[in-house]
């Protein structure tokens, strides 16, 4: 597999314009879940625009890979790739948690193209996936499911349950990512608790792991396109990110896991990603 740097400069550009549709929206929402959505901006460009089989304009083909945000609450990183692949009209965009808008505070099915499940109550998203994965075993289809958490949503009991009995069913056509930025809405993950060793839990439940930079795309897109890791085994990709990655004020701070900003962070959040231009 050869990667080329004209490729990772596409992604780069890319990951910017969706960092700056996640402003415009909580701009317009006045207010919105920014941390996660900031941490995972580069695990879902990589997947949306050099991984996944999709098709926009067709949302519900039937061989299309799947996508599921668990962690619903980081919906605008969803909500802005989607957009940037040309789901729907990025005009869409500044509706973001208004009445009877398409793109609520959690991802909703039945409201917008290209979301595969209605996620918000954290733990549920790979049991779904997993089911996603197993009817593909069962249908005889090459599709492949890859479903993103976060890093305090793993607590949940649930996670585990479908951990478990995706490796009893030899789905390596599921993949679980990690948006590991080690912070939730309460502080440090490892305070609230504490779920390591990562790589050694999943491992136990007879998951192939791999830990990533999940802002590097090389290493990113180095783990994504070798699925699956071993034949018979879902995959868990553990993926090392900064909570708020792209504003300076908010990076690496549990207080922004949900940011309502002031005109002076939104001056400050347009300046850094290059917006006062645009």
């Amino acid at each position: 597999m050869e990667i080329l740097d004209n490729q990772i400069n596409d992604l780069k550009q890319t990951a910017l314009n969706l960092r700056r549709n996640i402003i415009t929206m909580i701009q317009s929402g006045q207010g919105g879940h920014v941390g996660g959505s900031l941490s995972s901006i580069e695990i879902i460009t990589a997947l949306y625009f050099s991984v996944l089989r999709c098709k926009p304009q067709n949302p519900q083909w039937k061989d299309r890979d799947r996508f599921i945000l668990s962690a619903g609450h980081k919906c605008l990183a969803l909500y802005s790739v989607l957009a940037e692949k040309g789901y729907f009209d990025k005009k869409i965009l500044s509706t973001y948690d208004s009445f009877n808008s398409q793109l609520p505070g959690h991802p909703d099915r039945h409201k917008l193209p290209g979301v595969e499940a209605n996620t918000g109550s954290l733990g549920h998203g790979l049991a779904i996936g997993g089911g996603m994965a197993l009817a593909g075993k069962i249908d005889q289809k090459d599709y492949k499911v890859y479903v993103l958490m976060g890093d305090g949503e793993i607590a949940e009991g649930s996670v585990w349950e479908a951990a478990e009995i995706a490796s009893h069913y030899k789905l390596d056509n599921l993949t679980a990512i990690i948006d590991r930025n080690k912070l939730q809405i309460h502080g440090n993950t490892k305070d609230v608790l504490n779920t390591e060793s990562l790589s050694a839990k999943w491992s136990s439940f007879g998951w192939q792991t791999i830990e990533v930079d999940g802002h590097d795309f090389m290493d990113i897109l180095k783990a994504l396109k070798n699925l699956p890791l071993k034949k018979d085994c879902p995959t868990c990709i553990i993926a090392n990110t900064i909570k708020g990655k792209g504003l300076s004020f908010a990076e690496n701070n549990y207080k922004y896991h949900y940011w309502k900003p002031t005109d002076e962070e939104m001056k400050k959040a347009f300046i850094e990603l290059g917006m006062n231009n645009l």
